[in-house]
């Protein structure tokens, strides 16, 4: 062998080994993370029963963690905290997207098939796309007072008040005028001959829609809903500005009582990268395993 083609050799093993090391550490980032929030989930849920530690205190002792590192000892008391603040982040980005997807096919399929209706699918996809998300919020939330409508719920559980409500509405209606175009998008992409061809064999133009369209074009619009999901993750932060107790209001609360403005937020940083993170790799993952053979490339991640 050629010294170049055994150099050639050297450097693709290398990166090969590379790669293979990168994902390890990733599944073991991904485990680490995923597994001690679950665990800080799960001590609030079982709580009643009688298990665990109170809410928002630690499974070690701060002051046992100190003569290690000040550092350490900082995150091991303040991070419980956060991590229970987290689980109302996850539970608005994961509804909203959900809820928003639902609605978006229909307002996507509207603007690029319809007639009359594709104009209100315009008109609506541009005003929420055209007005800043907070405004839409204070809007819902202070001028049309929604949360009054959600006063005789319970408190507590998966959704504890009623301002909850109000942010997954707003979170919603903002996610599906983002997800109709990357739908939209997508249908575009599919030769509309496809659609013909579903006609000649004696399908409607819904059922060629929903049969033969949309099966292709939503795959198509899996990185622009990728994109999607870890904006809304992100985004998130701004229902505390209606009071939601989410992930970033309850650490500005924290740094309010303490003054470390700048531990808490990297601590916040943190947790919000592994979310980002997770949901990127999660929609990688998806992307692969529904990808048409032929059909655009997927790189494997």
């Amino acid at each position: 062998m050629s010294e170049t083609g055994a150099t050639r050799t050297t450097a693709d093993t290398g990166r090969v080994v590379s790669g293979s090391l990168g994902r390890w550490l990733t599944i073991a980032g991904g485990v680490l993370f995923w597994g001690w929030l679950l665990a800080r989930w799960l001590n609030n849920w079982l709580l009643p029963a009688g298990v665990g530690v109170p809410p928002g205190e630690s499974f070690l002792d701060p002051a046992a963690v100190a003569p290690i590192s000040d550092s350490l000892a900082f995150a091991v008391e303040y991070l419980p905290q956060l991590a229970d603040a987290a689980w109302l982040t996850v539970v608005l980005t994961v509804v909203s997207i959900a809820l928003g997807f639902v609605l978006a096919v229909p307002v996507s399929v509207a603007r690029v098939y319809g007639t009359y209706s594709s104009t209100v699918s315009l008109a609506f996809t541009e005003l929420i796309r055209g007005t800043p998300l907070l405004a839409q919020l204070f809007v819902l939330y202070y001028a049309l007072n929604l949360s009054t409508l959600f006063r005789g719920l319970p408190d507590g559980g998966v959704l504890p008040s009623a301002v909850v409500y109000v942010a997954i509405i707003g979170f919603t209606i903002n996610s599906v005028a983002y997800q109709a175009e990357y739908i939209r998008s997508a249908l575009l992409s599919v030769d509309r001959e496809q659609l013909t061809a579903a006609r000649a064999i004696g399908l409607s133009q819904r059922q060629g829609i929903r049969h033969v369209v949309l099966p292709q074009a939503l795959r198509f619009a899996i990185p622009g809903w990728s994109n999607e999901l870890v904006y809304l993750i992100k985004y998130s932060s701004l229902a505390a500005f209606i009071t939601v107790p989410e992930l970033f209001n309850v650490a500005r609360s924290i740094a309010a009582d303490n003054f470390a403005y700048t531990g808490i937020f990297a601590l916040v940083a943190v947790l919000y990268l592994g979310l980002v993170i997770s949901a990127s790799k999660l929609m990688a993952g998806v992307e692969r395993r529904v990808a048409i053979p032929g059909l655009g490339s997927t790189t494997s991640q």
